[in-house]
């Protein structure tokens, strides 16, 4: 065996900057407690999300719809595969706006694992826990990080439609990982989805994010970063991949400090009204905060309708 196939079997140490403290804290127990009392998941839980403790000690987490198994099975993500057999729980969305609303949240994200079996791609799921959630915590934001739906432009209007407050989908890794990393995902569908929401919406925040340390080149990485903002994308999210082990992509380096500093900074200088790069950053992570920085909007005509001519058609890819 070469000294070049020893070397990628051997783990990379994790350096020190990526150690974070165990979650030990009184209002982490109270928040998992009440997430399992509710029957809710929390991709904090269910992807191994290195900032839990964090988030549940801030009495926060991102809530994860239609139930714990994901159809596709990337493999960079630590959440389960598997067949749900098209089985929704229509009560979740007014589940999950009653735990927003005793965990005091105002600004609020949920996401989903990839639903495949379902026509929608649960996207009417989505719609009605942004409904839920404004009609149990006044004034509350919401931000949705959605699947691709497999391109329906139906299922992405009946999210638009519901008025999130930031329109999330990741890109996570350069387009010629995609079939290592991003099992199911077309790199152009994920862009098409960010464009034609910006498009249709112009008034909603859109958002991405992008993981480092998979084995992509910095003018790659570089290149990505400008097709998303070529889409009118407003945040950008970067952070550092961490595999979970066994079977999943391995990490093949760590990126330092101010490499991410480099890149919020190249991002900026694409347009991005902000751009949130450090080797923790997950793409809900402090996401209020995020949303905070953006600059304030032009004001969309009253008149103005958003053009859903091809509503029913899948996304050119």
């Amino acid at each position: 065996m070469s000294e070049a196939t020893v070397q990628t079997q051997v783990p990379l140490r994790k350096p020190d900057w990526l150690k974070v403290r165990l979650p030990l804290g009184g209002n982490y127990r109270e928040t998992k407690a009440l997430l399992s009392d509710l029957g809710l998941n929390t991709v904090c839980q269910e992807a191994g999300c290195p900032n839990i403790g964090d988030c549940y000690e801030r009495h926060t987490a991102t809530f994860l719809l239609l139930g714990q198994l994901c159809t596709r099975g990337c493999t960079f993500c630590d959440i389960k595969r598997g067949k749900p057999n098209g089985i929704v729980d229509l009560e979740e969305p007014r589940r999950t706006a009653e735990a927003a609303r005793r965990l005091g949240l105002q600004y609020i994200v949920v996401t989903s694992v990839t639903r495949d079996d379902l026509k929608d791609g649960g996207a009417f799921i989505f719609a009605e826990t942004i409904h839920e959630m404004r009609r149990a915590i006044a004034g509350c934001q919401v931000e949705v990080l959605i699947p691709d739906f497999r391109g329906s432009l139906e299922a992405l209007r009946t999210v638009l439609d519901a008025r999130p407050d930031v329109l999330n989908h990741n890109t996570e890794t350069v387009p010629r990982l995609y079939r290592k990393v991003r099992l199911g995902a077309i790199y152009e569908r994920t862009l098409e989805l960010l464009r034609r929401s910006k498009e249709q919406y112009p008034d909603i925040p859109t958002k991405s994010g992008i993981m480092v340390g998979c084995g992509e080149t910095t003018d790659e990485l570089l290149q990505t970063m400008q097709d998303i903002r070529s889409c009118g994308t407003d945040i950008l999210t970067i952070g550092q991949y961490l595999s979970p082990g066994g079977w999943h992509l391995p990490v093949e380096r760590y990126y330092h400090p101010d490499e991410f500093e480099e890149l919020r900074i190249a991002g900026e200088k694409m347009g991005f009204q902000y751009v949130y790069s450090g080797p923790l950053v997950r793409s809900s992570f402090h996401a209020g905060e995020q949303a905070a920085h953006l600059k304030k909007k032009q004001p969309v005509p009253s008149n103005a309708e958003p053009d859903f001519s091809l509503a029913g058609q899948a996304f050119a890819v």
